[in-house]
């Protein structure tokens, strides 16, 4: 048997090689990446035994340990909560709020989002919580 040599350059280049290199890269990056929807504020939620999940929606209100109150990612002042719920609760018609708030935040801090949110209209209210280790 025979064999040829050239040394002239591969005038055609096999592309098949590189794009399941790539594809593989693609499945990776999507498996591994959290598709946990949360919002920037990191706060310490408090626990309960009876964790379930809560509807996706855009009204979320954190609380931090500091006392400082967000809406979705957007630092707000706790009397002017009511005006910037007004304007999420016109953007959609959604009718729920999730309360985000840190296991150390004081009651009536969360009392006082409840009674803002009471006052644009928001019925239904859900207070995030993580699951509890046994």
């Amino acid at each position: 048997m025979k064999f040829t040599t050239s040394n002239q350059p591969v005038s055609v280049f096999a592309y098949s090689s590189l794009t399941d290199i790539v594809f593989l890269l693609v499945i990776f990056f999507l498996l591994t990446s959290q598709f946990v929807v949360q919002t920037g504020v990191k706060v310490k939620l408090p626990g309960s035994k009876t964790n379930e999940q809560s509807e996706p929606t855009k009204m979320i209100v954190t609380i931090t340990s500091a006392g400082v109150v967000y809406v979705g990612q957007e630092e707000t002042n706790i009397d002017l909560l009511s005006g910037k719920l007004t304007n999420l609760k016109n953007e959609g018609d959604d009718n729920s709020l999730i309360i985000r708030a840190d296991k150390t935040v004081q009651i009536d801090l969360v009392i006082k989002v409840i009674d803002a949110a009471k006052s644009v209209g928001i019925g239904r209210f859900t207070i995030e919580t993580e699951k509890e280790n046994p």
